[in-house]
């Protein structure tokens, strides 16, 4: 059991490793090209994790979400006039 999850996580590291790479465009890596990294992703065992941790350049936040605009605040039955002209 142990063994087959090793497996199974490192076909997944490897895989979205793979899929990054080919998403990422060749300027946004980092210290060698993108053909050496897909090399060293696919020669190197811990290949996809150098990918990870060293290949992309941090990319900035995107802009937050905007403010949320303040809720008017509900009113209680004995603040409302109109409530207030049915009694």
């Amino acid at each position: 059991m142990g063994k087959a999850l090793v497996i199974v996580v490192g076909t997944a590291i490897f895989v979205y490793a793979l899929f990054d790479l080919i998403a990422t465009p060749g300027h946004k890596t980092r210290f060698i090209p993108k053909s050496i990294w897909f090399v060293a992703l696919l020669v190197v065992p811990v290949g996809p994790l150098l990918w990870i941790f060293f290949g992309q350049k941090a990319t900035p936040p995107g802009p937050s979400a905007p403010p949320a605009r303040p809720r008017p605040s509900a009113k209680g039955p004995d603040d409302d006039p109109d409530y207030l002209r049915g009694l």
